[in-house]
């Protein structure tokens, strides 16, 4: 296989994981992978946003109050706004094809209310991955902040990839930004993006099976002039 090929098939296999094993990643391996992503670009070469590795009783502290967020209902004011509101209908059938992709591949039916409370839940235990990882920006950074910090995420997505790991970017956790910065000691001044799950994939998890779809080129890209 060329290096094209190589490329192409590994974006091409790059997937959102949801189970792992528990088989540790090696701290020079974790920080090899950041090293590689933090190779994206960057308007003025700024490199905006950190991530947190967070560990132990620190971890296991932050997943239980933010179970127990969700289950009360409590979710915080985000810190920035990721999805349009209201949703478009077009998005929206988007938002629900990959959903029905999901609980599909668990065999969790649309009126299973337990089942997908059960699955959505696991997005605060960080799919018990080996790494979790918790990713801020400076809330004085603009927008171009996040489009930077974006190209970063992927690249360690891809990074992770090229070295036999997965990985798993998670919204949910920018629904809890303040309990978030209680539990890590951040300033109120550090905008909480999202979570990250990192380490090696389950292969026998059905959960793993999820494949969703990508939208048709002619319906994002057209030729002007």
């Amino acid at each position: 296989m060329n290096s094209s090929d190589a490329f192409s098939h590994l974006l091409n296999e790059r997937r959102s994981v949801r189970a792992y094993l528990p088989t540790p990643v090696a701290h020079d391996l974790l920080c090899e992978v950041l090293a590689l992503a933090r190779r994206a670009p960057s308007g003025a070469n700024l490199q905006p946003g950190t991530f947190m590795a967070v560990q132990g009783a620190t971890r296991d502290q932050l997943c239980a109050a933010l179970v127990q967020s969700w289950r009360a209902g409590a979710q915080e004011k985000e810190d920035y706004d990721y999805f349009p509101d209201p949703m478009p209908l077009t998005l929206r059938r988007r938002q629900v094809a990959a959903a029905q992709a999901l609980y599909g591949a668990l065999g969790v039916t649309r009126d299973d209310r337990a089942g997908r409370d059960a699955q959505f839940e696991r997005n605060f235990h960080f799919f018990d991955a080996p790494v979790a990882l918790v990713v801020t920006l400076p809330h004085d950074f603009g927008s171009g902040g996040y489009m930077d910090l974006g190209m970063t995420l992927y690249g360690l997505m891809l990074a992770a990839q090229a070295k036999g790991l997965a990985t798993c970017a998670i919204g949910a956790m920018a629904s809890y930004p303040s309990l978030i910065r209680k539990h890590l000691g951040l300033a109120a001044t550090s905008h909480i993006v999202c979570g990250m799950a990192l380490g090696y994939a389950d292969p026998a998890a059905a959960v793993n099976q999820t494949q969703t779809t990508r939208c048709a080129l002619d319906e994002y890209f057209q030729v002007i002039g």
